[in-house]
């Protein structure tokens, strides 16, 4: 009978193989901002919590303060999400990092960039995020400003799965640099206000074409998904200026799910459920001091943000 009973439950392993655990790797740079913003190591230490205790076929882990991985960390990645300041100080243009990049996204290792970690120089990285994850912030045609943005829709896709209409200020970019290559999906779109364009022109608060764009309402993609040529998948992300609005329900939910997606594992149709409490988006900040007058604390609706707050750092 114990015979007949082993063979039996090596039939149904054949027959019902168990999922393939995909490998999440994120990448958070080194402490930038003031407190609340831009909290690379706190906000991929708050996503590893949401993929682990979501209970999917996941294996998850967090490299922090700019550090990079070893080769068999990034052989073993399904996909890799890089959380950090972009522009010239950008992670991934330190020594041979674009090198080693190429060779994973070549096998189909999928790639997510969150905010500033979509901008990089058009002349050093930009062709490679290009083909990479389908889009990316070009200085002199993209701006960054602060905007309510909303978001009553979302496309049919995986990433959309159990998506909500919701609105969330932020330092949403938009206008991005696309690629006219692969299959693109603009997952999060919203009109611009016309205050979005109220500095004068510069790498990146404005231009012709964006001003164009702009006053004829034109619907503005500040979050997209990439079928590569090669197979391999891409997602870019320009929310997450403020720690604060990864406690939103519906803000961790679309970036979850295109961690998923780009990992080639199954959404589920609720798409990744997760929650934070207080306590959990007040862990792992930065020690930063008082170095902004923003909190983690939410802000009233309909509250705007002086735009000379991040005068300073012109990203």
């Amino acid at each position: 009978m114990k015979k007949l009973t082993l063979l039996a439950a090596m039939a149904l392993a054949t027959l019902c193989p168990a999922k393939d655990t995909k490998k999440i790797l994120l990448l958070a740079g080194k402490p930038s901002h003031g407190s609340g913003e831009h909290e690379h190591n706190a906000g991929s230490l708050l996503l590893k919590k949401c993929l682990d205790e979501s209970g999917l076929p996941i294996e998850s882990s967090v490299i922090k303060n700019g550090a990079w991985p070893s080769p068999e960390q990034l052989a073993a990645a399904d996909t890799v999400v890089i959380y950090c300041d972009g522009g010239g100080h950008h992670l991934v243009l330190q020594d041979d990092r674009i090198k080693q990049l190429a060779k994973e996204m070549k096998r189909g290792c999928g790639l997510v960039c969150l905010h500033y970690g979509v901008e990089i120089p058009k002349d050093n990285g930009g062709a490679e995020l290009l083909g990479w994850m389908g889009g990316y912030f070009e200085t002199n045609f993209s701006v960054n400003p602060h905007w309510t943005a909303d978001f009553k829709s979302f496309p049919a896709h995986p990433i959309s799965n159990g998506m909500k209409p919701y609105a969330m200020l932020d330092e949403w970019y938009f206008h991005m640099r696309f690629t006219e290559q692969g299959k693109l999906t603009n997952v999060l779109s919203a009109i611009a206000p016309e205050d979005t364009m109220s500095r004068p022109d510069g790498s990146h608060s404005g231009n012709p074409h964006v001003r164009k764009a702009v006053a004829e309402g034109l619907p503005q993609t500040v979050a997209w998904a990439f079928d590569r040529p090669d197979g391999g998948r891409g997602f870019g992300f320009t929310g997450g200026h403020f720690h604060k609005n990864w406690g939103d329900d519906n803000q961790r939910k679309v970036v979850l799910n295109a961690i998923l997606w780009t990992a080639k594992a199954e959404v589920p149709a609720e798409g990744v459920s997760s929650k934070v409490t207080p306590e959990e988006l007040a862990a792992n900040l930065d020690p930063k001091g008082q170095q902004s007058n923003l909190s983690i604390k939410p802000l009233l609706p309909g509250a705007t943000v002086n735009p000379a707050i991040c005068a300073a750092c012109k990203h």
